[in-house]
């Protein structure tokens, strides 16, 4: 995929769009896309699988969706380190920084409701995604931070 995507040229222009993920179509987003990067996007939606559904139609066949999400379900350790990274530096620190601390609670919250990375690449294959395969990032986040790959066929 890296050498095909080095030889095709680059877009004449790039437009940009403020729309929320499930308003695309009505905000003109039609595709075929060769990618699509949704960070930290799924666990804020109400319907995950029809927005999953719907990058699945924006690709073109070949296309790449990358996923970059919080998971913690999977693993004690994980759910450990995002608890003590969340109590212990983002909710004291947004307190300093804004006085409130309401975003983050629902950041720390959002995390440990969220599918474990087992059930988020079910939910891509689900939606019709080939070759579905994750990686973990390093150092703290590892086990807490994911990117999930597949492939519109």
């Amino acid at each position: 995929m890296l050498e095909r995507a080095r030889t095709k040229p680059w877009p004449a222009s790039v437009r940009f769009v403020h729309s929320t993920a499930e308003a695309l179509a009505e905000n003109g987003v039609d595709g075929p896309f060769d990618g699509i990067l949704a960070a930290y996007l799924l666990r804020n939606l109400d319907d995950p699988d029809a927005q999953l559904r719907r990058f699945h139609d924006l690709l073109r066949p070949g296309g790449v969706l990358a996923l970059h999400e919080y998971s913690v379900a999977d693993s004690p350790r994980a759910r450990l380190s995002w608890h003590a990274v969340c109590w212990g530096i983002i909710v004291p620190l947004g307190r300093m920084t804004t006085g409130e601390t309401a975003l983050y609670r629902h950041l720390w919250r959002s995390v440990n409701t969220f599918d474990g990375i087992g059930r988020l690449r079910d939910r891509v294959r689900t939606a019709g995604f080939d070759a579905v395969h994750s990686e973990t990032m390093t150092g703290w986040q590892n086990g807490v931070v994911h990117t999930v790959l597949g492939t519109r066929s």
